[in-house]
């Protein structure tokens, strides 16, 4: 692991700094100075009462913290280099033991309801996460398993800050497929209902730093102790059709593995569009070590290289 560590240290440094606009101070006047309103807003936000006098602008009505039903953006983004979240993705991966492999993800996310302002991603919110990992072989695309995964949350966000708080289940299933193919195969009936609470942190808009821990209320196979945390550099604000460059690092720690788990590194390409409240579509180099991201084969130690397309909330 010393090797690894020493390997995305230098990434990072490396990557970083293309992030990074001289003098690289955190919010000074010229930064928010090249920023869209919408995201200087979104670090230099204060409380705005939600009752408005009637010669009120339209652009301060849309600013002022009123309740909003399925608001646009979410306060709390998910983590890029995360195996476990709900998102859009792919990954064409070689894994040293099992050969070439395809990994598709197929998830969604929408926002319930909102306390804050109107124009940009702030205050108090709900959202709704639901999704499906599935892992392939590259050969016959038979299907090995499948993890299915479901998440309500509660988040907070003011200028720099976010939090969330919320409860997710994920349970896994071997493929049919698979299970022919390995009739010794002991299915395991890996499961986990946990409560989840994290927070990022953004010293410019730019970079985020991340930490989060679950604890399951209810669990087989998985131990009720989990910690994450990472880092994603990339834009947050439009990019027009040449894109930007991003890198995104996540490490997951588990009980179960007696707090071993996996590092997963991202680096490559990506856009976000005219629309502020879109979420990020990005392509690059993929790189995970440590147990396997499919909870069917948890214990597993998987090194994996490839490709990778997603679209992150």
């Amino acid at each position: 692991m010393d090797v690894h560590r020493s390997l995305l240290f230098v990434v990072f440094m490396s990557a970083s700094a293309g992030w990074c606009v001289p003098p690289c101070s955190a919010l000074g006047g010229d930064e928010f100075g090249r920023l869209p309103e919408v995201e200087a807003d979104l670090y230099a936000a204060s409380y705005q009462p939600a009752s408005l006098p009637a010669e009120t602008s339209p652009d301060d009505a849309s600013s002022a913290w009123q309740w909003h039903i399925r608001p646009q953006g979410f306060v709390y983004g998910t983590y890029w280099a995360s195996a476990s979240e709900p998102r859009m993705a792919v990954h064409l991966i070689d894994e040293r033991h099992d050969g070439t492999l395809l990994d598709s993800y197929v998830g969604g996310r929408f926002g319930v309801l909102r306390f804050g302002p109107k124009d940009r991603p702030e205050g108090f919110q709900v959202d709704v996460l639901g999704g499906a990992k599935l892992r392939q072989n590259w050969g016959d695309l038979d299907v090995l398993a499948t993890d299915y995964r479901y998440d309500i949350l509660g988040t907070y966000g003011a200028g720099p800050h976010r939090f969330k708080f919320g409860f997710y289940h994920v349970s896994s299933h071997a493929g049919d497929e698979f299970l022919l193919e390995h009739p010794g195969f002991d299915r395991l009936n890996f499961f986990r209902d946990t409560l989840a609470a994290g927070y990022s942190y953004y010293p410019i808009p730019q970079a985020r730093f991340y930490a989060e821990a679950g604890w399951a209320l209810d669990h087989e196979i998985s131990e009720p102790w989990e910690f994450q945390f990472g880092i994603d550099l990339g834009p947050r604000n439009r990019t027009g059709v040449g894109g930007a460059p991003f890198l995104a690092m996540n490490v997951h720690l588990r009980e179960e593995l007696d707090f071993g788990g996996n590092v997963a590194v991202q680096v490559g390409w990506g856009w976000r569009g005219d629309d502020a409240f879109d979420g990020f579509l990005r392509t690059g180099v993929h790189f995970y070590e440590g147990a396997s991201p499919q909870f069917s084969f948890y214990a597993e130690h998987e090194r994996q290289i490839g490709w990778g397309i997603w679209y992150d909330y």
